[in-house]
Order: structure tokens, then C-alpha cells, then sequence
């Protein structure tokens, strides 16, 4: 089954970025939008993982967790990668749990080796995907739509509590993904 582990963001923190979108799409260039249902801050991709690998990855996920403490998550940047002058994903990014973000993916990252799934090729970078451009129509709309909301989007507030890491199984449709919870881990309070 195809996995990965994320950060679930709540209702409010997805209504948010939808809006975003919106505000993105005037622009009238070719993005595949991230469905807001389905808008989560990815820690580690598995990939195609079978079910003994998923049950070893549980047991990673809780110990990870039962040593982080919850955290503030701030949402203060928007981007793209590799660049906002050449945008192929359209990102969103923290200026607050960063590090305690990092932290918990390095964790995971090094576990998760140990058990012969392999370490990601690049480091790891808190982010929030929510577009990636399927091809260069009205692409310099959006890179001007991009670089207003740079400065306006980092003046906004838009925040949550981290308290559990999630894993999720991901079935790919027609339609896009289809995620399902197959095991949540919570931080610790205190």
C-alpha cells in the first residue's frame, strides 16, 4: 500500500489555505490545487510498503512521538519551488515549529532507515504543498499573483497546535488521492 506520514492540519488551517488558492487561481495558470480535505505538512513519504513494513513504521511513530512535546505550528511564508520566479509546486511555509517540525522528520527519517526504507535524496523542508503547475500557461500571472501575496501572507497570522503525527495510507484515483488514517500518534502535553 502507498504511504506517508504528515502532520494533520485542522479544518480552519485548510479553510485558510483554500483560500489562498482562490486567491491564486486569478491568475489563470495551469495548477493541479491540492483538494483542501487532502492539504497536510508531509514528514516522510513511503511510498508502496507492505503490510509488515507499515506495522514496523507504527512502532517508529509512536516512539517518535511519545518523546516530542506539542508545539505551535505558524504559517507565515508562501513560495514556490525551485524558486517563486520559476514555480512548478507552490508551497506554504512555518515561521514557527520549524525546528521542532525538522526534529521530528530527522527522527523518523533515521528509523525509518534502519527498518530498508530508503533516506530521502533531499533534505528535509517544512513545507505545505498546495499547487503544482502542469504546464507554463499564464505562468507570469501567477508568479506576480505569488510574489504580492509574499509579503501580505507573512504578515498573517495563521497558527494551530501540533499534537499527534498522522500515518496515511494514500489510494490514488482518477480524482485525485483518497487518504486514509491507519494510525495517528499524539505529542505529549507537557
Amino acid at each position: 500500500m502507498r504511504t506517508f506520514i504528515a502532520i494533520s492540519l485542522p479544518p480552519e488551517i485548510q479553510n485558510s489555505l483554500a483560500k489562498l488558492q482562490q486567491q491564486l487561481k486569478t491568475s489563470g495558470a495551469d495548477i493541479k490545487w491540492v483538494e483542501p480535505q487532502n492539504i497536510h505538512l508531509t514528514l516522510k513519504f513511503l511510498g508502496e510498503r507492505d503490510d509488515k513494513k507499515i506495522e514496523k513504521v507504527m512502532l517508529i511513530l509512536e516512539d517518535a512521538a511519545k518523546g516530542k512535546k506539542q508545539f505551535k505550528l505558524r504559517l507565515s511564508a508562501i513560495g514556490a519551488f525551485p524558486r517563486i520566479s520559476s514555480p512548478r509546486v507552490i508551497w506554504v511555509g512555518a515561521s514557527e515549529g520549524d525546528t521542532e517540525t525538522k526534529a521530528i522528520a530527522q527522527e523518523l527519517e533515521e528509523k525509518i532507515a534502519k527498518i530498508g526504507i530508503p533516506k530521502e535524496e533531499r533534505a528535509f523542508s517544512c513545507h505545505i504543498t498546495i499547487g503544482r503547475a502542469r504546464s507554463a500557461k499564464n505562468i507570469g500571472n501567477l508568479i506576480k499573483e505569488l510574489s504580492g501575496l509574499a509579503d501580505k501572507f507573512g504578515q498573517e497570522t495563521t497558527e494551530f497546535t501540533v499534537n499527534k503525527i498522522t500515518l496515511y495510507k494514500s489510494t490514488l484515483t482518477p480524482k485525485g488521492p483518497i487518504y486514509e488514517v491507519l494510525k495517528e500518534a499524539s505529542l505529549k502535553t507537557s
